[in-house]
């Protein structure tokens, strides 16, 4: 055999192994993740140009009471955040999450985990099937940790190096028969409090294609806890027009 043959062979053999590992992969990942997501809008998120929402905190326990608003352009990456800087001033600040690099040391440190937050609130099971590394595992007839009956657990591990929201978070989503997420139990992966956030999610709009929990009401590090969004509007591509989501069915 010459040696250009047996380059051959062994790159094809590699390109062999490489689409069994892919395979195996997306066999171990649970249907569930996907069939979540495209309950929430998945398969026509393309047709989103942009989304604005407030996103609302009230802890009484720690006297936090917050809210911020977003508009966001999935397709080009464009943020723009109004609300209130740490010492309680008014801010509105536009930027590009493409071009963090360049983004001003208040956007990195404090605008840009604040949007992250939120976001994974607005769209989490979309960010259970995008984050790829994260494990996820599910479990049948799990008793619902606020209300009464069970749901199937779906537990979305973020690895303690990389992925999430913060390294090493857990979310535990209860889906219920409709398919539709019901409750949910947060237990951050890092030190920062609080670290252990159970409420409800309810509330259902639609925001053109995409299905989204407005209302969820529950504890935070057993604290009372209300975390909501308001002013949900949507535009749709080819379209200037901005639209208020309404009430899901």
């Amino acid at each position: 055999m010459t040696n250009a043959s047996r380059v051959t062979k062994f790159l094809l053999l590699a390109f062999g192994v490489l689409i069994l590992a892919a395979t195996s992969w997306a066999q171990a990942r649970p249907p569930i993740v996907e069939q979540l997501a495209k309950t929430y809008g998945l398969d026509s998120y393309g047709q989103i140009e942009a989304v604005r929402y407030t996103f609302n905190l009230d802890l009484p326990a720690l006297k936090v009471n917050m809210a911020r608003t977003w508009t966001w352009e999935p397709k080009t990456g464009a943020v723009t955040f109004e609300g209130k800087d740490k010492d309680g001033k008014p801010v509105k600040v536009s930027y590009n999450r493409n071009q963090m690099g360049s983004a001003p040391a208040n956007v990195k440190d404090e605008v840009d985990p604040g949007f992250q937050n939120d976001n994974y609130w607005f769209l989490f099971p979309f960010h259970a099937y995008w984050d790829t590394s994260a494990t996820v595992t599910v479990t049948e007839k799990q008793k619902l940790p606020i209300g009464k009956g069970t749901a199937t657990l779906v537990s979305v591990k973020y690895s303690p190096e990389v992925g999430g929201y913060t390294p090493g978070d857990t979310w535990n989503l209860y889906v219920g028969a409709e398919g539709r997420v019901v409750e949910f139990d947060y237990h951050r992966g890092g030190p920062k409090k609080p670290s252990n956030v159970i409420t409800t999610w309810a509330g259902y709009e639609k925001a053109g294609p995409l299905l989204v929990s407005t209302e969820h009401r529950g504890t935070a590090d057993g604290k009372p806890a209300h975390i909501f969004f308001t002013n949900v509007a949507y535009k749709l591509a080819g379209s200037d027009k901005w639209m208020d989501a309404a009430p899901a069915k």
